[in-house]
């Protein structure tokens, strides 16, 4: 599982013209699934987004984690996550796992990070075309490949 955590003063989701998912401050997450990805996957992901320590504390440093902060998450899916660019110049997604393996584990990742979070983790749509609009607070993005664990 690659993702993205993006820490943002605002974000939301809109499908067909509908707000399907609206945060303040807190994480928009796109996350990537792979067909090997497996459910230590998911826990060692989510355990990380709760405590990376990316909000300021009182002294204005990076200290404090979105638990502590009482922030809100906003999790979609995003098979582009895991494009292959090496050949010519249109991307293949071929790594990027089929719906019937990745919708269920979106759907147990959303599930774990709740339990997690102590809160409800709201979502896009899989599949849907969706409008993401986010406010990035900092800047502060970073991507963690549960493959890659440093």
């Amino acid at each position: 599982m690659k993702i993205v955590i993006q820490r943002v003063s605002k974000a939301s989701v809109t499908i067909e013209g509908e707000k399907v998912a609206n945060i303040n401050q807190g994480f928009l997450i796109l996350l990537g699934i792979v067909a090997d990805d497996t459910l230590d996957d998911i826990k060692w992901l989510t355990n990380k987004i709760v405590n990376l320590r990316v909000f300021e504390d009182d002294d204005g440093v990076m200290n404090t984690s979105i638990k502590d902060a009482n922030g809100d998450v906003i999790a979609v899916s995003q098979f582009t996550l895991h494009a292959s660019t090496k050949k010519g110049n249109r991307p293949s997604y071929i790594k990027a796992a089929k719906p019937d393996i990745a919708i269920p584990m979106y759907e147990t990742f959303v599930k774990q990070l709740t339990i997690d979070l102590g809160k409800t983790v709201q979502t896009g749509q899989f599949g849907a075309d969706m409008k993401v609009e986010l406010i990035n607070d900092g800047p502060v993005t970073i991507i963690i490949d549960s493959k890659n664990k440093e």
